[in-house]
């Protein structure tokens, strides 16, 4: 309201003082042509010229419109086609968050050639296509995403790996994501494909390798890191192990193992046995003295007293934990077995039964009956068979079992059941 009043001031303004020039700068106009004259008043010429300069003008610009019909024609054609492709696009993009499939990619499809973003089109059809089951459809619309944009070989590339990896096309996709990799060192989405790829191929080594650049980048959890760089090095472990011949290869995986997982029981375990296999006892056996004094493990102890590297000056060292832990029963029982490989066979008695009064168990009951089978005393020794077995039969699963079949009564006795 106030707008539309300051408008009707300022014309009453402009309209007296346009009066008022009319009044105080009076004149006319004479035009003479041949014998005809006109003339009219200063003002009122100087509007109809106004007038005619508007009218000319704008019949100029409509003499040059009308000049290139086609071209303009061609122009309201492209934009009118632009924003229908627009609109279609964003029905196909609404319809695949949606999961209608089928109508994504018509849509998407349809829209592409006048879309300006055709390569957006392209891939998200080439999705839409692949969850209907369409796999060689959606290849035939990744390669023309790949050629309707320069510059779209990342972009396409990954998408082809997220299809190929739901496909369960492994091997595929880790070539793939190898040489994307190379182009383009760091990625993201390449360096997270990579572990999915790397995971579904049981490719330890690539994955061991790949978690240090995926937590550089803070692309994983902590936790998550060290659970698969345990299972990764587990796994090289024991496929190494396997061939005694590998005990280099061995080595240096344990030494470019994280500090961390150097402390790990499991690990420090099947190290150990390959490092036995590998006929370096020796190593082992520092390895497991070094782990005890950081780690004490009744695994770790269960070890040490099954390697024979030297066993008098083991059973020093385990003589001196035993000092600290005089209870412990796996200590004590390996204390026994490395009595036994020196020939102290009293004192391998006394650590056995030690151990089997601080926790009954078949495998120490085990160990007494062999010493002292070997030692000539039968009674002894059958007497800790029984027990081995009875601890053993202990600790197997509740299944069911055939029952002890009846007695049957001798002949005679019967008949004199039948005539009673």
């Amino acid at each position: 309201m106030r707008k539309l009043l300051l408008i009707v001031l300022l014309g009453l303004a402009l309209g007296a003082l346009f009066g008022q020039l009319m009044v105080s700068l009076p004149g006319y106009w004479l035009v003479r042509v041949g014998d005809t004259s006109y003339q009219t008043s200063f003002w009122f010429g100087l509007v109809l010229l106004l007038a005619v300069f508007l009218v000319l003008h704008f019949a100029l610009r409509v003499l040059m419109r009308l000049r290139h019909p086609v071209s303009r024609l061609k122009v309201w054609n492209r934009r009118t086609r632009h924003r229908n492709a627009m609109k279609r696009t964003v029905r196909g993009l609404v319809a695949l968050a949606e999961g209608r499939w089928k109508r994504a990619e018509k849509s998407l499809v349809k829209a592409a050639d006048d879309s300006s973003t055709p390569l957006v089109n392209y891939l998200s059809a080439a999705l839409a296509a692949h969850y209907q089951g369409r796999y060689e459809q959606a290849d035939t619309l990744l390669k023309r995403a790949h050629l309707s944009t320069e510059g779209a070989d990342s972009a396409v590339g990954l998408m082809q790996v997220q299809l190929m990896l739901d496909r369960q096309q492994y091997e595929e996709a880790l070539a793939i994501l190898t040489r994307l990799d190379r182009q383009m060192p760091n990625h993201p989405q390449v360096l997270k494909q990579l572990k999915q790829a790397y995971l579904s191929v049981n490719d330890w080594d690539g994955l061991r390798r790949l978690m240090p650049r995926l937590a550089a980048r803070q692309l994983i959890a902590p936790q998550e890191r060290t659970q698969l760089e345990l299972r990764a090095y587990k796994e090289l472990l024991v496929h190494e192990a396997r061939d005694p011949g590998n005990v280099e290869r061995i080595r240096n995986l344990w030494a470019d193992m994280p500090d961390a997982l150097r402390g790990n029981v499991e690990l420090v375990v099947l190290y150990t046995e390959a490092l036995v296999r590998g006929n370096e006892e020796g190593i082992a056996e520092r390895l497991l003295r070094h782990s005890l004094k950081e780690h004490w493990d009744s695994r770790l102890v269960l070890r040490y007293g099954l390697l024979d590297v030297d066993p008098a000056r083991q059973l020093v060292h385990a003589e001196k934990w035993l000092q600290e832990r005089p209870n412990d029963p796996d200590l004590l029982l390996t204390l026994g077995r490395l009595a036994l490989r020196n020939a102290y066979w009293g004192k391998a008695q006394e650590y056995f039964e030690a151990s089997q009064r601080q926790r009954p168990s078949g495998v120490v009951c085990a160990e007494l009956a062999r010493l002292y089978a070997n030692l000539g005393e039968h009674n002894k020794s059958q007497l800790y068979y029984r027990q081995s077995v009875e601890l053993l039969d202990k600790s197997l699963p509740s299944l069911p079992q055939p029952a002890e079949p009846a007695v049957q009564p001798e002949k005679g006795e019967a008949k004199e059941q039948k005539a009673g």
